[in-house]
């Protein structure tokens, strides 16, 4: 019975993630879509308004917004970053515990140019 379960899952799995242009039932998921991690987001945010709320798939935050630098928890009060983009925020043990490290997201190489 266990290893007809784990058949299952991994055959779910592995249609989730054959083709990078379809929707999946675990991975693979569209903004607004429930998720548990951020990695079955499409756009690699799973994003939350609060700890009893549900989680769902968000878009990266963009220049000016704010942000959180990538934790190992891969669910979110604010989005991380657009690639390209550096969540500039002041970072403590605490904080990263807690989940609430936040930022804005700047350009790095604007930084740099100033």
């Amino acid at each position: 019975m266990a290893r007809a379960l784990l058949l299952c899952l991994l055959l779910l799995a592995a249609r989730a993630l054959g083709s990078p242009h379809e929707r999946g039932l675990i991975f693979n998921l569209d903004t607004g879509e429930l998720c548990l991690q951020s990695l079955q987001c499409k756009s690699g945010c799973c994003h939350h308004d609060s700890v009893l709320s549900l989680a769902r798939c968000m878009p990266k935050a963009a220049e000016t917004q704010e942000c959180s630098p990538k934790t190992i928890y891969g669910v979110y009060y604010k989005c991380p970053c657009e690639s390209g983009l550096t969540c500039n925020a002041d970072i403590t043990i605490i904080g990263a515990i807690t989940n609430t490290n936040y930022g804005i997201c700047e350009d790095p190489n604007e930084r740099v140019a100033r």
